[in-house]
């Protein structure tokens, strides 16, 4: 297994439509306007996030249980700028909609940028022939607000391909997941 170059990443997206929208380059400015880079990098692919964000709050008191998670415990944001109040977390998705191949697993991972901010985005597989927009989640570990911009890069994918296809894929077993368009909350 080894992890996939700029030049696949785009014959990948460009082809076969692994990526939509796809960024064959990084962009790095919009209208002279400076921006978190997104797009194809030399060995991955850094994502944006969409204006939709689903933002945590106590404010009803409740458990956060996976098994039974209790969707008032979000308040839906659409903007430019997501505002993570100090330890908390945030939920948004991708603005690029992901079709991943059979020999493929792709690691998301933070930028830089946001970590030295204290926002971890969480890593997170995109398992074999698993599609759809990733939702991705943003902890705010300081103790004061912090900013997600939309249509900006969030966090990078890393692709790494295998000598052989899987025998299960996340397909074939039916995950969960499977096609998610939008913010999407934990199920069972």
């Amino acid at each position: 297994m080894s992890i996939k170059p700029d030049k696949w990443i785009r014959r990948m997206a460009e082809q076969h439509g692994m990526i939509e929208p796809f960024e064959p380059g990084q962009v790095k400015m919009r209208d002279g306007e400076k921006l978190v880079s997104y797009g194809t990098s030399s060995y991955g692919y850094d994502v944006r996030c969409a204006r939709e964000f689903k933002i945590f709050t106590n404010i009803n008191s409740t458990i956060v249980d996976p098994k039974a998670f209790d969707p008032t415990s979000f308040v839906d944001v659409e903007a430019d700028v997501c505002i993570i109040p100090p330890n908390s977390f945030a939920l948004a998705r991708t603005v690029e909609y992901f079709r991943i191949p059979r020999d493929v697993l792709v690691v998301c991972l933070g930028k830089s940028t946001y970590a030295r901010c204290g926002i971890i985005v969480n890593v997170t597989p995109l398992e074999p022939e698993w599609e759809g927009h990733v939702t991705l989640e943003f902890s705010n570990t300081t103790p004061l607000p912090a900013k997600i911009y939309a249509n900006e890069g969030v966090a990078q994918m890393l692709f790494f391909e295998s000598d052989e296809s899987c025998e299960t894929s996340y397909r074939d077993r039916g995950g969960k997941y499977q096609g998610q368009q939008g913010v999407t909350l934990p199920r069972t």
